[in-house]
């Protein structure tokens, strides 16, 4: 098993799915999005799973920075923003496969592994 994890080197949730993994012995390629931003195709998979309005970090940093928080963005508008700056995504976006998760989600990375 293999496994993909898009965020930030900063990111404390980031940090703590890479060592989860690492303590487990699974591989995991990881993606920095402040040095390459996920593909559009890869964020597309994450949104036709949870819908684009769960991969928005609305709490971040960088949402309120950008003025979205007095702004309403619709769904539409989500993806679009998100693949243009992906430091407005919630991190870690984690994928194995065709499983996927969107921020920490232990429970589900631990069904992953069990054999």
């Amino acid at each position: 098993m293999e496994v993909q994890i898009f965020g930030t080197k900063s990111c404390n949730e980031s940090k703590k799915a890479l060592r989860f993994f690492k303590e487990r012995r699974v591989k995991t390629h990881f993606v920095d999005l402040k040095e390459r931003a996920a593909a559009t195709g890869e964020l597309k998979r994450f949104a036709e799973r949870f819908g684009a309005e769960a991969l928005l970090d609305r709490q971040g940093k960088r949402f309120r920075e950008r003025g979205l928080h007095v702004a309403h963005v619709p769904e539409a508008k989500i993806l679009p923003l998100l693949v243009d700056d992906p430091m407005l995504l919630v991190t870690p976006l984690v994928r194995a496969g065709n499983q996927l998760t969107v921020g920490w989600d232990e429970a589900k990375w631990k069904q992953w592994i069990t054999p």
